[in-house]
């Protein structure tokens, strides 16, 4: 690496290496195990459900589907499966993927219908030769699976989408979901709409890691929109070897650097938890030559040896962390 390094800056290439990998003193020690970490306040509750698996020695793949299933199931939570704001058209279309330590992984995306999209993305993994089914196939899977086909538009998200249609604004607000139980004071229902997601991460005491990621994408999208959540390596990335990652904000901008992906891989190459996630934000960040007050993005990492951390284009964003000494929801550092 070194003679390298001596090569490239010859030839002026030196700044478009990464920087060396930090010395194994400067990790943080090693974190505990079992160990459960999700995007948002609302993640707390996840954490809640998943310990409940890890507790009684269940596997990291059984903890954080059951964890993911907790916001699908809460019609007050406008991001996430029940009670999710529709698109531009009225439907609300849901997107997830699950993966295992050992790169098992099942994804689903454009589904309706359907509360527990993660859950048919466990059984696309477990249960057919693909990774991902879209639209009205994903849906004619889940029935033949036995889910239960349910509307997913209640009359809290239908109003605010009757609101929208009023104006026909699109305008994403970062952090939105912090602010008024998911929607921004002052502003009409969708007025400010809201983009987010949950993904949770975890560590069993067996060592195995396991992620999920869940959301019913942007608010009042375009008819089709797929985001990251349900793409490995967009959304979530999950590696034994190394650890795992997830993603939260606008879709768009992690799709473009694979961006749970780059985080695992800079894991690889010695980076902290943190780092990584820090490094993957200043990539989003560079491409945008003036400052996006109105765009978020941000990534928590867990190592698999139980180190942790997140980071942030803008601040606001916090994730919740579940041990055996109890839960904390982490304010993550962030660029601006």
């Amino acid at each position: 690496m070194p003679l390298r390094r001596d090569v490239l800056r010859l030839l002026g290439l030196t700044a478009a290496l990464p920087a060396l990998p930090a010395a194994a003193a400067a990790q943080p020690a090693p974190g505990d195990r079992p160990i459960v970490i999700s995007t948002w306040d609302f993640g707390d509750a996840a954490n809640a459900a998943a310990w409940n698996v890890l507790a009684a020695e269940g596997s990291a793949l059984d903890a954080v589907e059951a964890g993911a299933r907790v916001p699908e199931a809460d019609p007050d939570n406008h991001t996430v499966g029940l009670g999710g704001y529709p698109d531009r058209d009225g439907h609300v279309t849901l997107d997830a993927c699950i993966m295992a330590h050992d790169g098992r992984l099942g994804a689903v995306a454009c589904l309706e219908d359907i509360v527990h999209a993660v859950s048919v993305a466990r059984r696309v993994m477990e249960h057919t030769p693909h990774v991902l089914l879209v639209g009205d196939g994903a849906l004619q899977f889940a029935l033949a699976q036995g889910f239960p086909r349910q509307d997913l538009l209640t009359p809290a998200a239908e109003q605010a989408w009757r609101e929208w249609l009023k104006t026909a604004e699109y305008r994403p607000q970062p952090n939105i979901e912090r602010s008024n139980r998911y929607r921004m004071p002052g502003d009409l229902p969708g007025g400010a709409t809201n983009h987010d997601t949950i993904g949770i991460l975890a560590l069993d005491g067996s060592g195995h890691l396991a992620g999920a990621c869940t959301t019913s994408g942007m608010a009042f999208k375009m008819r089709g929109r797929v985001g990251d959540s349900p793409i490995s390596g967009a959304g979530l990335f999950v590696d034994g070897e190394v650890g795992a990652a997830t993603a939260t904000g606008v879709g768009e901008e992690c799709l473009r650097i694979c961006g749970s992906h780059t985080v695992v891989e800079l894991m690889r190459h010695g980076r902290t938890p943190e780092e990584a996630c820090r490094e993957a934000v200043e990539r989003i960040a560079r491409r945008h030559r003036v400052p996006r007050d109105d765009l978020q993005m941000a990534f928590v990492a867990l190592r698999n040896d139980g180190a942790v951390g997140g980071y942030a284009l803008q601040p606001g964003f916090n994730y919740a962390v579940r041990t055996a000494a109890g839960s904390r929801v982490v304010e993550a550092p962030s660029l601006r």
